[in-house]
């Protein structure tokens, strides 16, 4: 059974009155971490070599890192010392000689970053709350991912051990987050590259 479309997360109003554009959309499916299959291992290969020291540095020239860029700094984060995802991956790829291979979860949310520029990532679908997920900001200000119930992890890093992907997990909670900028076409195909990835026909 083919997985449901991405759902849009919800944002919390006071988040949306400051970030507008800030946004979340997720989607679930039955899969399981493991060793990704030779064509996706291919691919990271492929990937790899598209990525030399110059074309890294070129990155931030392009529309969508220039947004996530930009909102880094509204948020008070300086871009040149924590890394926007896709400068992150790529930088990762010039230090490792080229894009490492975890488990099919990791590796189809690295290829839908490589290949879109939006960030995805993955929670155990079985500790999250069934109404979704979205933004919102704690009692200290911070922006953080959440379900109905509780935090999933603070905005742009990996989700707290409680709710990431382990040996256990049958399905699985991917997320995209887009900030002002980002059109929304690349948003649904970031998950749709993850997706189909996960779940191929």
């Amino acid at each position: 059974m083919a997985p449901a479309p991405p759902q849009p997360g919800f944002v919390d109003p006071l988040v949306t009155a400051e970030f507008p554009g800030l946004r979340l959309r997720w989607v679930t499916l039955p899969a399981r971490p493991g060793p990704s299959p030779p064509a996706l291992r291919a691919q990271l290969r492929e990937l790899s070599n598209r990525y030399r020291g110059g074309g890294v540095v070129a990155m931030r020239t392009k529309p969508i890192p220039q947004a996530f860029r930009a909102f880094f700094r509204q948020i008070g984060l300086d871009p040149d010392v924590r890394r926007i995802p896709s400068e992150a991956v790529a930088v990762a790829r010039l230090i490792q000689g080229g894009f490492v291979s975890i488990d099919v979860v990791a590796d189809a949310c690295l290829v839908a970053l490589i290949e879109t520029g939006v960030p995805v990532w993955a929670l155990d679908a079985g500790r999250v709350d069934d109404g979704g997920l979205g933004i919102r900001l704690t009692d200290s200000g911070s922006l953080i991912v959440g379900d109905g119930a509780a935090t999933c992890c603070a905005l742009f890093e990996d989700p707290q051990d409680e709710r990431a992907v382990t040996p256990r997990t049958r399905r699985v909670t991917l997320f995209a987050v887009a900030v002002d900028g980002v059109p929304e076409i690349h948003v649904e195909e970031a998950l749709w590259c993850a997706l189909e990835l996960l779940a191929p026909e």
